[in-house]
């Protein structure tokens, strides 16, 4: 099946609910920690929360899309993202907010993997790798948007306004899947599965060295990138007193630089070859965040010397993330929804685990931060070297 030409504008479309429901809220976490009652470092906990609904959520949507098509979750996962949504807006605490963000998760976890395993539908190796960047170039424009969005809402209303508009955008998605989206997946290609044999399928899938490794390194950058988003609003906002809106413009200037490497990635492909890219970008990757580490705990350059490593590290993420990912599918064609929920559990598993890690060692300073990204990095590498030689 040849993609459309407007397919991946709609599969890109898709996947934003993700940047929508995830950077949206981040200029909103002092005012959300203060008119909910929580304690310092709960808007983090809130994020996790998001993240461990991701996690669960991937694991059975994938699977759901190999035994049903592609549409009929996507459909299903949407509502259910669109009603969480004007929970949050309607919650009176953090405990309520946080279990509807997980509620809202559990259905946007559907936009987060059946996009990737669509992609997969339809083509493979460089084909894929060009189709994934154009889905992510559209997707990133959400990033961009989307904190200087939330600090312009809060300029002027509440941070409730900003999940009003995350059901809006959930209720969009919906019309789009139900009019124009085809289903990639005939019904002669897919698979009933029970318990065992899902789990058995899974474990077949993660004990493939290839999958294994690139699924690593794309799940690990993943989690360096997440653990970003959940620090920088303390960095920017608390340590270096900038302004919501503003912070939105920093935080969209490092997001033209994950895109940037996005788009970069699909063109050099082709030139080097997934290994020698891959492993290229990995020690680019570890340099950028050392320095970002260096700067975090001496001082050296104040906000400039946060922002500038940063944008390095977002646009070798984006170089990286793209060729890793496809190059982890594209030995599971024959399951590629499972073999994308998995990518997607292990993606959003680190990330969970980076939201807690960053609430329980906040400290008002970008230490925890840079030092938590260069954990992640340091162990892509590990994943990185241990890859299978072509």
């Amino acid at each position: 099946m040849k993609p459309a030409a407007w397919l991946p504008i709609l599969l890109g479309f898709l996947t934003a609910v993700g940047p929508v429901s995830t950077d949206m809220y981040l200029p909103a976490f002092p005012q959300l920690e203060k008119d909910l009652h929580g304690a310092p470092g709960s808007a983090q906990i809130t994020l996790a929360a998001w993240f461990i609904g991701l996690t669960i959520g991937q694991m059975t949507q994938g699977s759901l899309s190999d035994r049903f098509g592609r549409r009929a979750p996507l459909l299903a996962g949407t509502a259910v993202y669109t009603l969480a949504s004007a929970g949050c807006a309607l919650s009176p605490d953090i405990p309520i907010f946080s279990a509807f963000r997980v509620l809202a998760a559990l259905g946007g976890s559907a936009s987060a993997v059946i996009p990737r395993a669509m992609v997969r539908d339809l083509a493979d190796g460089h084909a894929a790798a060009r189709m994934l960047s154009r889905l992510i170039l559209i997707m990133g424009v959400v990033p961009i948007l989307a904190p200087a969005a939330g600090g312009a809402v809060l300029a002027f209303a509440g941070w409730r306004i900003i999940f009003w508009a995350a059901m809006v955008y959930g209720l969009v998605a919906m019309l789009l899947v139900w009019f124009f989206l085809p289903d990639t997946l005939p019904k002669d290609r897919r698979v009933v599965l029970g318990i065992g044999g899902l789990l058995q399928r899974y474990a077949l899938v993660a004990t493939e060295r290839s999958f294994l490794t690139h699924a690593l390194q794309a799940s690990l950058a993943m989690g360096a990138m997440f653990i970003y988003l959940g620090g920088s609003p303390i960095v920017f906002i608390e340590q270096y007193h900038v302004s919501p809106t503003h912070y939105g413009m920093l935080f969209g200037l490092n997001a033209c630089g994950f895109i940037g490497g996005t788009q970069i990635s699909s063109r050099v492909l082709p030139r080097f070859g997934a290994n020698r890219m891959l492993h290229g970008v990995m020690i680019l990757l570890i340099a950028a965040v050392l320095i970002l580490t260096w700067d975090a705990f001496s001082g050296f350059g104040g906000l400039f010397g946060i922002i500038i490593p940063l944008f390095l590290t977002l646009g070798c993420m984006g170089l990286m993330m793209p060729v890793a990912t496809v190059s982890a599918l594209s030995r599971h064609a024959a399951h590629a929804g499972s073999a994308s929920a998995l990518i997607g559990t292990w993606q959003f598993a680190f990330a969970a685990l980076a939201g807690f890690s960053i609430g329980a060692i906040y400290d008002g300073t970008a230490r925890p931060m840079a030092v938590l990204m260069l954990v992640c990095v340091l162990m892509g590498g590990v994943a990185d070297l241990c890859r299978p030689k072509p």
